[in-house]
């Protein structure tokens, strides 16, 4: 029972799982064609369609940069070069405001 209308040609419930699936989901996934089937059963899709979903997700791979210690890390580097950077602005204003002031 396929709903149509959304562009996918598959129920809301599928479009979820899919987007789902193609954001790094698949890897929660069995492998095996029983269980794309039970699956497909389950959401009202084909299974082969489950099959596709977990394969694209496969090749799309992980983003190194979605590991949450390391994004914290770097955030803090680059929260504290942020305030150097705006501790030298201050600096350079200051001495631009300064020397505009002694002009011959």
């Amino acid at each position: 029972m396929r709903e149509r209308g959304n562009g996918g040609g598959y129920g809301t419930r599928a479009a979820e799982v899919h987007g789902g699936v193609q954001a790094g989901g698949g890897a929660a996934l069995p492998r095996g064609g029983g269980a794309y089937a039970e699956i497909g059963r389950e959401l009202g899709v084909d299974p082969g369609s489950v099959s596709d979903w977990v394969r694209r997700a496969g090749a799309a791979g992980s983003d190194p940069s979605a590991d949450p210690f390391q994004v914290a890390e770097e955030n803090r580097g680059l929260k504290r070069e942020n305030e150097r950077l705006g501790r030298e602005n201050e600096v350079l204003l200051k001495a631009g405001a300064f020397f505009a002031g002694r002009q011959p």
